[in-house]
């Protein structure tokens, strides 16, 4: 495996701004007539925008002064992401003992599945941005180099178009990385960069303040457990969805509920769902 660096590469994450409408376009609902957005809609995604990072630091500045567990902290701030890039998924890697890394989050099964096929592969941009110390920033999978061949070809079948990679460093030690993934192609802009790598420095304290470096590997351990119960959660819910013609936020209401009613955990309810062909009722006892 690659040497990692020896220290802080991430110039671009050195200060912290607020996010610029251009960094997030997708929340601006209407433009000129020349494609511009207005001069309203500009100052109003600018407020919008501040108002969600405001949100984001005051909300995990309490979480730090209490207990939490890091696999939840890890994907909030995973859905934080999205939310304010306009990314359509986002996952989370920590290296190993070995230097490997394993994903131990993801918001949705695009992201799960993009970033278990970087463990199998040890290649993409995850593992570039983990080993480098750096970001890396792809605005088009189509287009050369191919960094990642074996990677990008699965990436572009799910269609991701753009991704961008943020290292997870506490002082010179990598702990891992974050993935961002765009459906479309995108010019990963200095704000982008600047506010993921504000959320990547977050996460990388939670998981240092959870678990100290010499104990990573455990923690990491840990993670690996809650992701394999997240992929089942998500596989049982796209199960009940289907079947209970739902939404997949009802569908994880009527888990929750069975789970709930029969003293179980959820993992235990999924399992039985995907594996044991159980169907929990509706409340109602609709099926």
């Amino acid at each position: 495996m690659p040497a990692r660096s020896g220290g802080m590469q991430r110039n671009e994450c050195m200060s912290v701004i607020s996010v610029t409408p251009e960094a997030s376009r997708h929340t601006v609902a209407t433009r000129r007539a020349d494609g511009r957005p207005s001069r309203d809609d500009v100052v109003m995604t600018q407020f919008r925008n501040d108002q969600l990072m405001t949100e984001v630091l005051s909300e995990f500045a309490h979480t730090l002064a209490n207990r939490y567990e890091v696999s939840e902290v890890l994907y909030r701030l995973a859905e934080h992401i999205v939310e304010i890039l306009g990314a359509v998924g986002t996952g989370v890697a920590l290296t190993d003992a070995d230097g490997r890394l394993h994903p131990v989050t993801g918001i949705n099964e695009l992201s799960l599945g993009l970033e278990t096929l970087e463990e199998r592969l040890q290649e993409g941009p995850c593992v570039d941005a983990y080993l480098l110390g750096k970001v890396v920033r792809v605005s088009d999978l189509s287009k050369p180099p191919d960094q990642w061949p074996r990677w990008n070809k699965e990436a572009r079948e799910r269609n991701v178009r753009a991704v961008l990679g943020v290292p997870l460093q506490v002082r010179d030690e990598s702990l891992g990385a974050v993935n961002i993934y765009s459906a479309e192609p995108r010019e990963w802009h200095d704000t982008d960069v600047k506010v993921a790598c504000i959320l990547a420095d977050m996460a990388a304290s939670y998981v240092a303040n959870a678990s100290a470096l010499e104990e990573s590997r455990r923690t990491t351990e840990q993670l690996r457990e809650a992701l394999e119960s997240r992929i089942i959660i998500e596989q049982a819910k796209g199960v009940l969805a289907n079947e209970l013609r739902c939404t997949v936020d009802q569908a994880f209401v009527v888990l929750r509920e069975h789970a709930r009613r029969n003293g179980a955990s959820l993992r235990q309810v999924a399992h039985a769902v995907v594996h044991l062909g159980l169907r929990p009722p509706r409340k109602g006892g609709e099926r």
